[in-house]
């Protein structure tokens, strides 16, 4: 038994439009944790409220939320309130890291490669924005995940009509250039960058279906790059993580241009913990098996400086 854990509260399902993502991803967290011998409960804030994390004695939680609610800063802010220690990023990190402009602004200020984008409007004048950030552009919602809402715009006159399905999701979207070239995701852990998946899918990019659907997209581990290679993307996609003040894991995604250059997409601080997931993958491949992983996580468990119960 993992008794120093305590009483475990597993935040899943909630009200983001990630919501099925979340259900299986905590789930599959939850039964790890019992697996492990760690006092694991489902908890769904859709349906209680946050007060009973404190009636029922929690103290710690796994935050297996993805999205809006949960990965956003919002709820790592109530959990600071409250003085339970949760795990992940902390209120700033979660909130900018949801926010892909937001994130693009800090990184830019950094240093770290990002590709070129536009915000868009209903009034912007996409025919210009086509002209500046050529064709293919990546059309996306700023403040959502799993692929939701996003487009890959192939012609001109297309981009008017993405720009519609994203903004459905969200009020800010952006318009992204296109990098053309080996899409790579890697997991963060502690301070460890974790292998370097490569992604590949006969489908126009690495969407909804591919992510959690699709039987044919290609997990390739080792991702084929020389080592050395690899160790320097790694090292860059920490110092992204960290740029943004993230910790505890999370994932980093990004494309490496005909030329070998990284350019960072995004960072996502609740990554998935399903069957299809990226981060149990890597850590697989690191020798850290899925409870390992789980346990691991949610021993590093914190609170900000000055809270009861710091992990």
């Amino acid at each position: 038994m993992r008794g120093h854990l305590g009483k475990v509260a597993v935040l899943l399902g909630g009200r983001s439009a990630e919501r099925d993502v979340s259900l299986k991803s905590g789930g599959m967290v939850l039964a790890a944790l019992r697996r492990a011998g760690v006092d694991a409960h489902p908890f769904d804030p859709r349906d209680r409220g946050l007060e009973e994390l404190i009636r029922e004695h929690f103290d710690r939680v796994f935050i297996a939320l993805h999205g809006r609610y949960g990965e956003d800063g919002t709820m790592q802010g109530a959990l600071e309130l409250l003085g339970i220690p949760y795990t992940g990023s902390g209120v700033l990190a979660s909130a900018l890291a949801m926010d892909k402009w937001r994130t693009k602004l800090v990184w830019q200020a950094a240093g770290v490669p990002t590709p070129r984008y536009e915000l868009l409007s209903a009034g912007t004048d996409f025919a210009a924005v086509v002209a500046r950030l050529g064709l293919p552009i990546m059309v996306k919602p700023a403040n959502e995940g799993s692929s939701i809402g996003m487009t890959k715009v192939k012609r001109a006159d297309a981009l008017d009509e993405a720009y519609a399905l994203a903004a459905n999701y969200d009020p800010l979207v952006i318009a992204e250039q296109f990098i053309d070239g080996v899409e790579l995701t890697g997991g963060i852990l502690g301070r460890e960058a974790l292998p370097l998946i490569r992604l590949e899918t006969p489908r126009d990019f690495y969407d909804y279906e591919a992510k959690y659907i699709a039987d044919d997209t290609r997990y390739i581990l080792p991702c084929g790059l020389p080592e050395d290679k690899e160790r320097a993307i790694r090292a860059a996609g920490l110092r992204a993580f960290d740029t943004l003040g993230c910790r505890g894991w999370g994932r980093i995604d990004l494309m490496l241009d005909r030329a070998g250059n990284p350019y960072f997409l995004e960072v996502n601080t609740s990554p998935g913990m399903t069957d299809h997931s990226l981060v149990p993958m890597a850590a697989r491949h690191a020798g850290i098996p899925f409870e390992e992983l789980c346990v691991r996580i949610l021993e590093a468990a914190t609170l900000m400086e000055g809270g009861r119960g710091v992990g």
